[in-house]
């Protein structure tokens, strides 16, 4: 489908909360668009050009809009089993879930990504859109569980690599076995002297 967005050139009023790549996208030439409250690229030229090098090779998508928020603790694990649909206690070290967080009559508040990082460690990735509700439910849901729940959606940039050459594209800036690294997997790793969460769970493939 096709949809139309309101943009801005990057040397426009900035509108919405700026990305944590916002200087490199306005450095870039960026069209902005507000999304979600945040002031987000749309496009850099030419919208075929760029279709053209996600399908033939790779491009950029940055998605500092959506909403992180980590639970630490203990029961950390009881906490989500308690607050989500699905079993997250089951969920290995490293490895991730799509699921959903419903309200108390079953309709769907999001879809999102639940991350289990360490023992007692998970984050849960949630649409830009959303993100404050899921925060906000996930801290009256998480009483009574030991364990913290902390929105660092704010600390976050997020940026999926898209496109056949994904792989071979990020290969050549991390340390990580891309190999090993299966579909809803993630890694600890270090890329242009930066730690990050290297992640396989994006919808087409890394």
């Amino acid at each position: 489908d096709l949809h139309s967005f309101p943009t801005r050139r990057s040397s426009d009023l900035h509108i919405g909360t700026p990305s944590p790549l916002h200087e490199v996208h306005t450095r870039l030439g960026a069209s902005f668009t507000d999304f979600a409250g945040w002031s987000m690229p749309l496009r850099y030229g030419s919208e075929l050009a760029e279709h053209r090098a996600v399908r033939e090779a790779a491009g950029l998508f940055d998605l500092s809009h959506m909403g992180e928020i980590e639970l630490t603790g203990p029961e950390a694990a009881r906490a989500l089993d308690y607050a989500m649909v699905g079993n997250l206690s089951a969920v290995k070290v490293g490895r991730a879930r799509y699921t959903v967080i419903c309200d108390a009559e079953g309709g769907v508040l999001d879809d999102l990504v639940v991350y289990r990082l360490g023992e007692d460690h998970y984050m849960v990735v949630a649409n830009a859109s959303n993100a404050e509700v899921v925060a906000r439910e996930l801290v009256a849901r998480a009483e009574g569980f030991m364990v913290e729940v902390a929105d660092k959606s704010r600390e976050c940039a997020l940026i999926a690599v898209q496109g056949p050459r994904s792989v071979e594209i990020v290969d050549t800036v991390c340390v990580a076995d891309l190999d090993a690294l299966p579909y809803y997997g993630s890694t600890p790793t270090r890329i242009a002297e930066h730690d990050v969460l290297l992640a396989r769970t994006g919808y087409t493939g890394l």
